[in-house]
């Protein structure tokens, strides 16, 4: 199936929507891998009794294995690969600016907790994209995050991932 492409081809080229979907398909077999492994370790044969407990997830992610290794050989060698331009570069970098530093303060919440990562997190979107001053943004960042803690930690009592800097003060 041909994607068309409805706009003219950007200056500077792009990705194409055959890479985009090998890229696509190298996420699903991944994640098909992980589920596999995982299911595996909890069981995924048929037992005396029945299919045991990972049996039904584990031949789902071989059934996404094989799908992402279809789409993966299909994008890399087909016949009717479709090498239009999916998103151009400028765009594409203005979506890592996003995705790069979301994922950072993902991984940042387990090492430091949701508060300071959140602080941190605010702060780098308020003074890189928003250009804001670092008065107003260290203001808004930690006072956000203290009105959050305060919600959370004081009123509901719902304990959120917590840091270093939590036990320093006694949370």
């Amino acid at each position: 199936m041909k994607h068309e492409h409805t706009g003219s081809n950007p200056s500077g080229g792009g990705l194409s929507y055959s890479a985009v979907d090998a890229m696509t398909a190298v996420v699903i077999f991944a994640i098909g891998v992980v589920m596999m492994v995982d299911n595996h370790r909890i069981g995924s044969n048929w037992g005396a009794d029945g299919p045991e407990s990972g049996y039904f997830p584990y031949h789902i992610g071989l059934i996404l294995c094989i799908a992402g290794v279809a789409v993966l050989l299909k994008s890399l060698f087909g016949k009717q690969r479709n090498r239009t331009v999916f998103v151009s570069w400028t765009r594409f970098r203005l979506v890592l600016m996003v995705l790069v530093p979301t994922a950072l303060y993902v991984l940042a919440i387990q090492f430091v907790g949701i508060y300071l990562a959140s602080v941190l997190f605010i702060a780098a979107f308020m003074r890189v994209l928003g250009k804001i001053s670092w008065f107003k943004t260290v203001l808004i960042s930690v006072g956000v995050n203290l009105l959050l803690f305060w919600m959370f930690e004081i009123q509901f009592m719902v304990p959120l991932p917590k840091g270093p800097f939590e036990a320093l003060i006694g949370y």
